[in-house]
């Protein structure tokens, strides 16, 4: 997930005694949403405290982490949180990190592993058209419920009418679309 378009290494991101980020690579001033943007890109980026230039890239992504949740837009259940903070002080806390990245790896290949298998199953034959059809929904419904996605759930500016809606809608075209595989299949 980690990449970088311009430059060799991680983009340079200076926080300020003013609680400003300064983008090295842009030579602007940026926000945390544009950091947010930057880590679903793929963009790999650290934070260095401009005063003693220490790394505090932990406490950015954190940061970001509560202003998405307090949104409205969570993610983290009551009890992982309950669960994860049972852990600070316990003697596998160290083991900790490294199972969860391991575990977020694994979800995103497993998440392109599906994407890749039901493309691949109805490749030349009478399914393929409505397996492209499933799979455009399913990413379109992947999307609605991205944080941050444009026109998603995740939106504020979207009223709690129109998600439901936008639910139904999609519910009723997967319906739809299970019955032309049905009958297709008989």
């Amino acid at each position: 997930m980690k990449k970088t378009i311009p430059g060799d290494g991680p983009v340079t991101i200076k926080k300020y005694a003013n609680r400003r980020l300064y983008n090295t690579e842009t030579s602007s001033y940026i926000t945390l949403e544009h950091l947010a943007a930057m880590t679903r890109e793929g963009r790999d980026f650290k934070v260095l405290d401009a005063k003693s230039e220490e790394d505090i890239t932990h406490n950015i992504l954190t940061q970001i982490i509560m202003e998405e949740e307090q949104r409205g837009q969570t993610m983290l259940p009551v009890n992982f949180l309950r669960q994860l903070i049972a852990m600070y002080g316990d003697s596998m806390q160290n083991m900790v990190p490294g199972y969860l990245e391991a575990s977020m790896d694994s979800f995103r290949r497993n998440q392109q592993q599906f994407k890749s298998a039901v493309e691949g199953a109805f490749a030349n034959s009478p399914f393929a058209e409505l397996a492209k059809q499933n799979m455009a929904m399913f990413e379109a419904a992947t999307q609605a419920f991205k944080p941050g996605a444009k026109g998603g759930l995740g939106t504020a500016s979207q009223t709690s009418a129109s998600k439901d809606d936008e639910i139904a809608a999609l519910k009723a075209e997967l319906g739809r679309l299970n019955e032309k595989i049905e009958k297709l299949g008989d």
